[in-house]
């Protein structure tokens, strides 16, 4: 199991969504910055620039005018792609409160979004049999969920992290998936998402709804594909915000490792999911070691997709339970972060 860990950033100014064509520089997790809680956001259309202040990231009038200024920047962007490229870089821009001159102060950086596309890696899908036999009644013990880290998850995850928590190839892996297993017209929701949910790019035109539902709204607010998101901490509530048989498909990635009520969340995906709807949980083997489960931290790949299935179990409902080994494959495999699923 590979741990990480990723400097923090606070509180930021996206000042322009734009594709890179030429090359970009590798960003240094050490050249992110603070800045004030007081941030505003900017979003870009090519040319032409839109700007709004707010006090609060919750504040929801702001965050959805800031929505639509950045999906904007997204399609114009996107307008002038040609393909599928392998990479998509985004200029971003974090705005400090105004220096002792008067002056603001900022700093850009450069953001890549792997598209999953265009690799030269293929993606075999390998089923795993799940041969665990659970008992009538849940095992666990209090201390199963025990966390190094017991401080409020929305503490740890109060500054946005425009980073990926798999390699590429993982990355690709999963939106190939994804792209074999979801039917268009679909709806979807992404729970305990990010500025990235992995799917395919054309699935903003092909599904009927993607929603998202994660820890950092700014995280969220970058996110281009969803039609609506909701912040929300599932480990202090695990009650979805939908209502009953709304989504086709429930995706959860590489994220089931922090929830200490796993089995309520999953009894609620299954809530909020259609009849002959299914959920899809995609596990690496990355982890922030403070936050992850104690009992997750002490299995291997195998025992985490038998504990998965344990989880489908119990939270009931979920009658048909598969997992695969969805790992990339080609030159230099043996350094790829592996990836499974678990779909239900």
């Amino acid at each position: 199991m590979r741990f990480y860990c990723i400097s923090a950033i606070s509180l930021f100014t996206i000042t322009s969504i734009n594709e890179v064509a030429a090359w970009t520089p590798v960003i240094s997790r050490h050249d992110f910055i603070s800045s004030s809680l007081g941030s505003s956001f900017m979003g870009i259309i090519p040319g032409k620039t839109y700007e709004f202040t707010s006090k609060s990231p919750a504040d929801g009038d702001a965050i959805d005018a800031a929505k639509e200024k950045i999906k904007s920047g997204y399609a114009a962007a996107k307008a002038e792609r040609k393909g599928n490229e392998r990479f998509i870089d985004y200029e971003l821009k974090m705005k400090f409160a105004d220096g002792p001159d008067g002056n603001p102060r900022s700093r850009g950086f450069l953001v890549r979004r792997f598209t999953g596309d265009s690799t030269p890696w293929k993606f075999p899908s390998s089923p795993v049999r799940l041969v665990k036999e659970w008992p009538k009644e849940a095992p666990f013990k209090k201390e199963d969920f025990f966390r190094a880290d017991s401080s409020k998850d929305t503490i740890f995850y109060a500054v946005p992290r425009f980073v990926y928590h798999i390699d590429e190839a993982a990355v690709a892996s999963l939106t190939q998936y994804y792209r074999r297993n979801i039917k268009p017209g679909s709806e979807i929701l992404d729970i305990c998402s990010s500025w990235v949910s992995h799917y395919p790019l054309e699935f903003e035109e092909k599904m009927k709804r993607i929603s998202g539902t994660g820890m950092n709204p700014l995280e969220l607010l970058a996110n281009d594909q969803f039609t609506d998101f909701k912040a929300q901490d599932l480990n202090e509530n695990c009650v979805l915000p939908y209502e009953d048989s709304t989504f086709d498909v429930v995706t959860c990635v590489v994220s089931i490792d922090y929830l200490t009520n796993p089995i309520e969340v999953l009894n609620e995906a299954r809530r909020v999911l259609r009849p002959g709807g299914k959920m899809i949980i995609s596990q690496s083997n990355r982890c922030f070691p403070s936050k992850a489960i104690a009992m997750w931290l002490n299995m291997n790949d195998r025992q985490h997709l038998e504990l998965i299935n344990g989880y489908f179990q119990y939270a009931g409902g979920y009658k048909t339970r598969n997992a695969f080994d969805i790992t990339a494959t080609g030159e230099g495999d043996f350094r790829f972060d592996p990836m499974f699923v678990v779909e239900a």
